[in-house]
């Protein structure tokens, strides 16, 4: 079975979003503070976005290898649950995000070969989640949101001490299969419920978390 799910929906620029986000029953609401994203929100922005956030839903604050004054500004306008790091960051800038900004954050690490999933395990000791994400392809200008996964089999027998979240290609298509072959127990979606880069779908949100409640026999 499936059902329990958490869902985070990224990438949010309008209010329209957020209530769909709401309405849905998503467990997390993403702002990206990346300018390279079509989905990047200012500070102010996302201020007002998140104070429409109803209470029970997580406010996450997407950065990419943000210095400590950029994470001043945003945490101290925006109400904020959650800082997620989605760059290069090592495992020491996580430890000093953690002790220096008193939230917990989620650290994105990319993955499209065995090689790759050794990072997770050195993540997870620092961080108090971690996004296992697909590697953007070369090139690409986003580290994320590029609408592409990764082969799942390589983390189908993996389990960390933190809790984890399954990124990368998702849509309301294969998002039940992906839960069936990694066990994950959190999922995050940004392109996958969007009808142009950074406009989110209200129906294609409900379809994407239902979809996380449908059991799927591999």
């Amino acid at each position: 079975m499936t059902l329990g799910i958490r869902v985070k929906i990224c990438g949010l620029t309008r209010p329209e979003d957020v209530s769909a986000v709401a309405d849905a029953g998503a467990a997390y609401a993403g702002f990206v503070f990346f300018p390279k994203s079509p989905r990047n929100v200012t500070i102010e922005q996302a201020r007002h976005l998140a104070v429409e956030v109803p209470v029970g839903v997580a406010k996450v604050a997407l950065v990419v290898n943000a210095d400590d004054a950029l994470l001043d500004a945003i945490t101290a306008a925006v109400p904020l649950d959650i800082l997620q790091l989605h760059g290069s960051e090592s495992p020491k800038r996580v430890s000093e995000v953690r002790s220096r900004f008193g939230l917990p954050v989620m650290k994105a690490v990319g993955v499209a070969d065995q090689e790759d999933v050794a990072a997770l395990d050195l993540y997870a000791e620092v961080a108090d989640q971690i996004l296992v994400d697909a590697k953007p392809p070369k090139n690409a200008d986003l580290p994320g949101g590029n609408g592409v996964s990764f082969d799942w089999r390589l983390i189908s027998a993996r389990r960390w001490s933190k809790p984890w979240m399954l990124a990368g290609g998702l849509t309301p298509d294969n998002v039940a299969e992906a839960i069936a072959l990694t066990g994950a127990k959190q999922v995050d979606v940004s392109s996958g419920v969007e009808t142009a880069p950074g406009v989110k779908d209200a129906g294609v949100i409900q379809e994407f978390i239902q979809a996380t409640r449908v059991p799927v026999k591999l």
